[in-house]
């Protein structure tokens, strides 16, 4: 199945065979403090930036409802963020994995977005539309 929406995220996740945990690492783009002048110029146009994950979340799809949903939930965080990585995990013996077992997977995103490997994750832009981004 072809992603090119959030919505056609979960029903790939909800089709597969076993139950699918979804995570979720929210991220900010920032301005490195040792930024030339050209990525100044280029962050003020929404161009470039370092993106510093600010949360993470785990859920099932069950858990999931709408892109609106899932920005509204993440206001009462009071953090900003700019673009979510999603990736999935897959469930066993038709139950999905539990979130305990999601700590240790979105602590390695959050490393991977530290140091840019983003490649494997879809990312979505707070107006819920999936970004391709330049690695």
């Amino acid at each position: 199945m072809n992603i090119t929406s959030y919505d056609d995220l979960l029903r790939a996740a909800r089709a597969q065979a076993q139950p699918q945990r979804l995570l979720f690492a929210f991220a900010r783009a920032e301005l490195p403090d040792d930024a030339g002048e050209a990525e100044r110029a280029g962050y003020a146009e929404q161009r470039g930036g370092a993106l510093a994950p600010v949360m993470c979340v785990d859920k099932t799809t069950d858990e999931l409802g709408s892109f609106a949903d899932l920005v509204a939930e993440s206001k009462h965080t009071g953090k900003e963020w700019d673009i979510v990585f999603v990736t999935t995990m897959s469930g066993r013996n038709g139950k999905a994995p539990a979130s305990t077992e999601a700590e240790a997977p979105l602590n390695m995103m959050v490393t991977y977005i530290h140091t840019g490997q983003i490649g494997q994750f879809l990312a979505f832009g707070r107006d819920g539309e999936l970004k391709q981004l330049a690695q």
